[in-house]
Formats: C-alpha cells, structure tokens, sequence
C-alpha cells in the first residue's frame, strides 16, 4: 500500500514491516537457541505485531498476552499503570520476551520490565516495532527495537487512537 488513507500520511508500508520482522524474528532465533522462550505480547496494540513475530522465530515457543492500562481513551499516558490481565503460563526459568507495539515515554515499558524482572521468569527482554527515543521520560532500552521513528502520533499495524485504525496493514501518522 503506497498511497495514504485520508487524514493519515503513510510512515512505514506493509513490506517494509513485514521485511523488519523477518530480521528480528531471525535475531531472536539467533539469542534465544536451547532455551526456554516466553513471548508476552502486550495488549490491545501488540497483537497483529507478536502474531507475525512468532512465526518469524524458529523456536520452540510460549505465546502468551498480557493487558495493561495506561491510556484508555486518551492520546496521552496518565502515568499511572495497571497490570489488567496477568500470563497464564508458568514464567518460572524461562526467558521472557515482552512484545510492545511502540515504546515512547517508556513509563509502561519500565514498570513491566521491572514488575517481570521480579518474577521467576529466568530474563526479561524487551521487543518493540516502534521505539520514540525521543520521547523518553523514563530510562528503557529496547532490545529488539523495530524501527526508530520519531514523527507524529502513529496508527495502523495494531496501533490505534482511541481504538480506530487497529486494522491498517501499513502505519501511519495521523494528521
């Protein structure tokens, strides 16, 4: 897809994703061989992102989701963060692999970091498709970071504002 939805400037097409988790589906294969991988995706905004990113990786896997509350409604973090839906599997001795849509001011990506790195998971990683360096308040170091980007409030691919444009297969910055 190559020409913008109206209202929306096109960031990143579909190829260009689906290229970029290629690559780290391969790199994550590379890191992760002979041990015991979690991947956690984060939701509403990671799953079409963690659903391609499991089958870029050759490994023998747990897929999980896990649901936290940060913005609700709003374009802006409140700061104040809820873990809504904790894993279902078992965490302890495995390495965990938190998957994120985008990572901004960091604020929720550091409270799972260090809320995970309190369980008995063996490691904590982060992945994210997006990571706003730009943006950071609080210090976080993506991992597998997708790409860097720092223009606009960003849809499509799984992101959203206020839970409208999830569905678009490219993503976009919202004029």
């Amino acid at each position: 897809m190559t020409t913008s939805h109206p209202g929306q400037e096109l960031i990143l097409s579909s190829d260009q994703i689906q290229g970029r988790v290629q690559e780290i589906g391969r790199q994550i294969t590379r890191d992760y061989q002979n041990k015991k991988l979690v991947l956690l995706g984060v939701l509403n905004g990671a799953f079409i992102f963690a659903a391609d990113l499991c089958r870029a990786i050759v490994l023998d896997l747990e897929v999980d989701f896990i649901r936290v509350a940060s913005y609700g409604a709003s374009t802006v973090s409140s700061g104040a963060i809820r873990l809504l839906q904790e894993p279902g599997i078992d965490l302890a001795g495995k390495d965990v692999l938190l998957v994120e849509d985008i990572v901004d001011t960091g604020t929720t990506m550091a409270w799972l970091r260090d809320h995970f790195r309190q369980s008995p998971a063996r490691s904590v990683r982060v992945c994210s498709l997006i990571d706003k360096k730009e943006r950071r308040t609080v210090p976080v170091t993506v991992d597998y970071p997708g790409f860097d980007l720092d223009r606009g409030f960003l849809v499509g691919y799984g992101l959203d504002c206020a839970e409208q444009y999830r569905n678009l297969p490219a993503i976009y910055s919202l004029k």
